[in-house]
């Protein structure tokens, strides 16, 4: 028993009566095509990965850059409170 009910035999007939409508040239060339597809859509899959992992480590970096703040002079802060005293 095959696939679904289907024996090997039948299966053997239907791709017998695929080459002979086709032809092995066009299968092939059929098949060139749907390999390439195949091969670019996993491509695009991956660089779009790529780019949304590039994308949330641009935004970790802008976060954690926005995060540190610089020192604050303790000077500048004891002459402002002198000069709303006077």
């Amino acid at each position: 028993m095959g696939f679904g009910g289907i024996s090997i035999w039948q299966l053997l007939i239907v791709l017998a009566i695929i080459v002979l409508l086709f032809g092995t040239k066009k299968l092939r060339g059929m098949g060139g095509d749907l390999g390439g597809a195949v091969k670019g859509f996993k491509k695009a899959m991956s660089d779009d990965q790529n780019a949304e992992k590039q994308a949330s480590e641009d935004k970790t970096e802008q976060i954690q850059k926005s995060s540190e703040s610089t020192p604050i002079d303790s000077s500048t802060t004891s002459k402002t409170k002198d000069n709303d005293k006077v």
